[in-house]
C-alpha cells in the first residue's frame, strides 16, 4: 500500500482529496499549517502534521519517519486579484513552499508528486475549449506561480527522476458532504452566500467583458470529480516516472451571471446581483478542453453546475 502525504489536506480541496484516496485504498497522512485548514475536515484516523511548507526540517522528518511514497501537493495561495496587490507574498508562499518541499523530497528520496496547478497558467487564451499545449500567458503574479512550479517539477524529473503530475485546475465549487463545504473568501458561489447572509447584493465584477452576456466565462468543476483526478494521477505517479500536465474541468463554459441564475433556482428567490468594476487579474473567458486527461488517465467530470450550487448550498446551510 502507497503512502501519500496531503499537504493542505485539511483544506477545501485536500478535505476531498484525503478522502478519495482513503476510499481509493491508500494510506494518507496530511501536512497543513492549519492556516486555513480545518481539523473537523479531517476523517477520523488520519494523522495530522500541523507544520510549516517552509520548514524544511519538519518536512524532512515527516517523509523519513513516516515512509511516505508521494507528496500531493496543495498548499498555496490563490486569489489572482489579491497576488496582484501583493506579488511577493505569494512568490514566497507559492514558489518558495514548493522549493522546500522538492528540496526535502530529494533529500529523502520522495519520487512522486501530484502538484496542484491552475487555469491560471493560460492566462487569456487565444482559443476556447484551451488544451494543455496553448501558450501560457499568466496575466497575474499568482499565475505565474504556477507556472513556475511546474517548470520546477519538470525540472526535478529530469535532475533526479522525480515522477509528476500537475493538475490545472479550473473553477472548483461545490461539497461531497455538508461537512466539506467551501468557505473561501475569493470563490463565487461562497461568495454570493456570504453576500446575501449579510443581507447585501452578491457582486458581478464586471459586465463589459466580450462574452455573449458581457460577464466572465468559467469552467466549474465539482470538487469530489476534482479529487477522483487527484487519485488518477496518483496512481500514473505510482505506474512509473512521469512528466504530466492535464486540465482538471468540464470542457463547458458558464458565465458568472448564469451561474447567479443557478444559485437563485437552487435558493428559491433571485440572488439580485449588483454589477461592480473589473477585477484586476480576471481573464475574459476560459474553459477547458479536457481530451488529454480523459485519454490518459480514463478521468472525466460526472456532475453538473446544479449539483455543485446545490451541494454547496446544503454545507452552507449546515454551518461550515
Amino acid at each position: 500500500m502507497t503512502r501519500w502525504l496531503v499537504i493542505g489536506g485539511a483544506g477545501y480541496i485536500g478535505s476531498h482529496v484525503v478522502q478519495a484516496l482513503l476510499d481509493s485504498g491508500r494510506d494518507v497522512m496530511i501536512y497543513d499549517d492549519m492556516s486555513s485548514g480545518l481539523m473537523r475536515r479531517v476523517p477520523t484516523g488520519v494523522e495530522v502534521i500541523e507544520a510549516d511548507v517552509h520548514d524544511a526540517s519538519a518536512l524532512a522528518h515527516t517523509f523519513r519517519q513516516n515512509e511516505i511514497d508521494g507528496v500531493i501537493h496543495l498548499a498555496a495561495k490563490k486569489a489572482a486579484g489579491e497576488s496582484v496587490d501583493v506579488p511577493l507574498h505569494y512568490y514566497r508562499e507559492n514558489v518558495d513552499g514548493l522549493l522546500t518541499v522538492l528540496e526535502a523530497m530529494e533529500g529523502t528520496g520522495v519520487k512522486r508528486l501530484v502538484y496542484s496547478s491552475s487555469a491560471a497558467v493560460y492566462g487569456t487564451p487565444q482559443v476556447n475549449p484551451v488544451d494543455e499545449s496553448a501558450p501560457l500567458l499568466p496575466e497575474s503574479p499568482y499565475g505565474e506561480t504556477k507556472v513556475v512550479g511546474e517548470w520546477m517539477a519538470r525540472d526535478c524529473g529530469v535532475a533526479w527522476g522525480l515522477s509528476w503530475s500537475a493538475l490545472r485546475y479550473f473553477n472548483v465549487a461545490g461539497a461531497a458532504s455538508d461537512s466539506l463545504g467551501d468557505s473561501s473568501v475569493n470563490n463565487l458561489i461562497p461568495m454570493v452566500f456570504r453576500a446575501l447572509e449579510s443581507g447585501k447584493r452578491p457582486q458581478i465584477f464586471g459586465d463589459d467583458y466580450p462574452t455573449p452576456d458581457g460577464t466572465c466565462i468559467r469552467d466549474y468543476i465539482h470538487v469530489a470529480d476534482l479529487a477522483q483526478a487527484h487519485v488518477a494521477a496518483a496512481e500514473r505517479c505510482e505506474s512509473g516516472v512521469r512528466s504530466d500536465v492535464f486540465n482538471v474541468g468540464t470542457g463547458d463554459g458558464c458565465s458568472v451571471r448564469a451561474v447567479m441564475d443557478v444559485i437563485s433556482e437552487v435558493i428559491g428567490r433571485d440572488v439580485d446581483a449588483e454589477v461592480v468594476g473589473r477585477r484586476a487579474g480576471d481573464p475574459p473567458a476560459t474553459w477547458a478542453s479536457t481530451e488529454l486527461i480523459e485519454a490518459e488517465l480514463g478521468w472525466r467530470a460526472t456532475r453538473d453546475l446544479h449539483e455543485m450550487v446545490t451541494s454547496a448550498w446544503s454545507a452552507w446551510q449546515a454551518g461550515i
